[in-house]
């Protein structure tokens, strides 16, 4: 493309910005967008994305989600053209400032990485998101348009090398994707877990895509004859409305998938049925939704265990519809969606909707709540980045309970979060001072989990004083924030008091503490922080009295050997002699069981295998540790310590076995135990080390260690396993104890 063309199609892409925006349309606000937009124009000039385009292409994108998708206005839309200008060119917040004034000035700023490391131990992307979330509760934008700059990313993610690629979707599943689906963004929540899931994945992304295609065309006859009488009905009754079937995410999918622990075939409500109505005027939208559901439960029965009214009492990020399952025809459940057009639009905007619903109240407020509970957990400074992530991240889940007072006022809070987290949310005060609760008129402890609909009251007394292990079963952000906030002058000194105590303790023996020490000590003792290891020796909760044992320790039997590590394919015997100091994080890992080597570490947390898809972290004494992609742990590393990763493949020669764990489950008939392992016993390439069959009722549950190869041996035998007659379910269970 010449030059000219290309300047052609920026403006072109400018001017269909403009006509897609529906709050731009004054001759001001066009003005100050045009000028925005020469100024990044300028700015970027000369400047081009991995994928070779002009990088101008990309702050226009970022503004048209923006606009389109998200549905802001004048401001957004030019925060959103300038937010990589001070990033990446000579110009600052103060020219911004200048030019376009404070407010958006603001907002680019907080949309701006921050630059340099605090300190070698900190994690620059969680303070990068620490950053963004303090912006965001001056200026909720800014979070939105970060979303939209994501999104655009994760679209163009092609792109970039492969450790940047699970670097991006780590933090995209782990911190955005939640954060959207939080402030009510249902659409670019589901593709941007669509997308992550597409690059951490790559292979079960497709082979559910390419499921969910082959069964389109048969689901397009089956909702045509589903929705038939619900339309008839709703034209009777004088409705403008529209029914539509829509297939699940991919992601929603495999998660339910994973969570069941069962083949696509057996998800039965892939397909959602939605029922978007126009509601009259005279009618309450509520009582409107109840008649549209009775209308089609008369046609088609309800499950009585799946109907959700968030009608009557909306989510915190303000969704509001029903929600129930029907048996539709040839006896297959569906699930039935209903909701207004109103209801509609904030289910796909979001927050951005309610501005245009201005009688809102209650939603704007629920949104001012949680903007609240973010700025507390802020004020926090001693918190440091990594810990703040995972106090905040609990409060991103996407499932939520209601709990009534004993007034009947209803608080929102994260399911399982305990009565002492409800006690915290009424207040501090009324937190720190809880002995117990009454929860459905029955006594219980401050630990009990609450379930949604409980009504609650809580105990206090005035002699009772905070107690620091508390922080073992609070589940919210508000809880564990105020707990830490009573104790944080003397966590201090016990902090400093046990730091001394190791160097005595070291000392005696003629050691000092260095990084290599306190991972020996820290690993014995199960604690994952430096300051969490000295708060529990200054406290005396960890004695010292076998320090000469652990620091005698050698490297934990679970090291891997016989690994050659290689970077691409060829290298000679010199170079595969010397160990690398300093891992290269740019290059893929190829792990093949050939010579000797201790530098990798399977994670028991996951225990991958060769085939699984796998990634590599590189730890502070250098050392890697491979993980499963799909492993919860990996994608939190992905996503506060994405320098770290390595991207890594294996390259099996069938020398080691590996350990693995089958789950069975299927009719108890006699001699099935022994089909079970004569099966187990003819495969050569698999060994059998442990096996456990328990039998209640006719039904036998199971399990086998196993020691194997790779995934393909495990998969045969998984296949020949369920060719055993009365055997229905064989299963891998990927976290296992070794």
């Amino acid at each position: 493309m010449t030059e000219r063309e290309e300047e052609k199609m920026i403006r072109d892409q400018f001017e269909a910005l403009l006509a897609g925006c529906p709050r731009c349309q004054t001759e001001e606000s066009k003005k100050l967008i045009t000028k925005a937009f020469e100024l990044a124009h300028h700015a970027h000039k000369g400047m081009r994305r991995k994928s070779g385009e002009p990088y101008i292409l990309h702050p226009l994108e970022v503004a048209r989600i923006a606009s389109e998708e998200i549905g802001l206005g004048s401001k957004g839309i030019i925060a959103s053209l300038l937010h990589d200008v001070v990033e990446d060119t000579d110009y600052t917040v103060e020219d911004l400032q200048n030019m376009f004034g404070e407010k958006i000035a603001s907002i680019v700023s907080g949309l701006t990485k921050l630059e340099g490391v605090f300190d070698q131990s900190a994690s620059l992307q969680a303070e990068n998101f620490k950053k963004l979330l303090l912006t965001m509760v001056e200026d909720v934008r800014v979070i939105l348009i970060k979303l939209a700059d994501r999104l655009h990313n994760m679209r163009t993610l092609k792109s970039m090398p492969e450790r940047k690629r699970l670097k991006i979707a780590g933090e995209t599943i782990y911190f955005y994707a939640p954060l959207a689906h939080r402030l009510g963004l249902y659409a670019i929540k589901s593709e941007l877990e669509d997308l992550s899931l597409k690059y951490e994945l790559p292979k079960i992304y497709e082979e559910i895509s390419l499921k969910v295609k082959e069964s389109e065309a048969k689901h397009v006859e089956f909702i045509k004859e589903f929705k038939s009488p619900i339309e008839q009905r709703l034209s009777a009754e004088g409705y403008e409305f529209e029914v539509f079937g829509r297939h699940k995410s991919i992601y929603s999918i495999w998660n339910k998938m994973q969570k069941k622990d069962v083949p696509f075939e057996e998800i039965y409500d892939i397909l959602a049925i939605r029922v978007i109505f126009k509601p009259k005027s005279l009618l309450p939208e509520k009582t409107q939704c109840w008649a549209i559901y009775s209308m089609i439960t008369d046609i088609y029965k309800p499950k009585p265990d799946r109907l959700r009214d968030w009608v009557s009492t909306p989510k915190a990020n303000g969704y509001e519809a029903l929600h129930s399952t029907v048996m539709g025809p040839n006896g297959k459940w569906v699930e039935i969606q209903i909701r207004t057009t109103r209801m509609d639009e904030i289910a796909e905007r979001g927050f951005a909707a309610h501005w245009k619903y201005k009688a809102q109240e209650e939603k704007e407020s629920e949104l001012d709540r949680w903007l609240n509970m973010v700025k507390e957990l802020l004020d926090n400074q001693d918190t440091d980045s990594l810990e703040f992530l995972d106090d905040f991240k609990l409060n991103l889940f996407s499932s939520e309970m209601m709990i009534f007072t004993p007034k009947g006022e209803v608080k929102v809070l994260p399911t399982g979060a305990t009565a002492l987290d409800f006690a915290f949310d009424i207040h501090t005060d009324i937190g720190y001072k809880c002995i117990g609760a009454k929860v459905n008129f029955k006594l219980v402890p401050l630990s009990h989990q609450l379930k949604s609909g409980d009504q609650v009251e809580i105990i206090t007394s005035e002699k009772q004083q905070p107690k620091y292990d508390w922080l073992n079963f609070v589940t919210t952000a508000r809880a564990k924030a105020r707990i830490k906030d009573a104790f944080k002058e003397e966590r201090k000194e016990l902090i400093v008091k046990g730091e001394e105590v190791l160097e005595k303790a070291l000392n005696k023996k003629k050691l000092t503490i260095n990084a290599r020490i306190l991972r020996k000590i820290m690993n014995h003792h199960n604690v994952s922080k430096r300051d969490e290891l000295y708060f529990q020796i200054g406290r005396g909760t960890l004695k010292l009295d076998n320090l000469h044992k652990v620091l005698s320790t050698k490297s934990s039997n679970k090291w891997i050997k016989y690994w050659k590590l290689s970077f691409g394919k060829g290298g000679n015997k010199e170079e595969e002699q010397q160990e690398p100091e300093v891992v290269p994080k740019k290059k893929q890992l190829v792990l093949s069981d050939a010579d000797e080597k201790d530098q990798f570490k399977i994670s028991e947390c996951c225990n991958p295998i060769p085939g699984d898809d796998i990634l590599a972290y590189v730890d502070e004494d250098e050392k890697i540790i491979l993980h499963s992609r799909k492993c919860p742990v990996a994608i939190k590393l992905m996503s506060s310590q994405g320098d770290r990763i390595v991207s890594a493949q294996w390259e099996s020669h069938k020398i080691l076995s590996y350990l693995a764990l089958i789950n069975l489950s299927g009719i108890d008939k006699i001699g099935i135990v022994n089909k079970i392992t004569r099966v187990i016993s003819e495969d050569q390439n698999v060994n059998m080390r442990s096996i456990n069959i328990e039998s209640h009722d006719g039904i036998f549950e199971g399990s086998i260690y196993l020691y194997i190869h790779n995934t393909e041996d495990l998969n045969n035998l998984i296949l020949n396993l369920m060719k055993i007659k009365g055997i229905h379910n064989v299963s891998r269970q990927e976290r296992i104890k070794t």
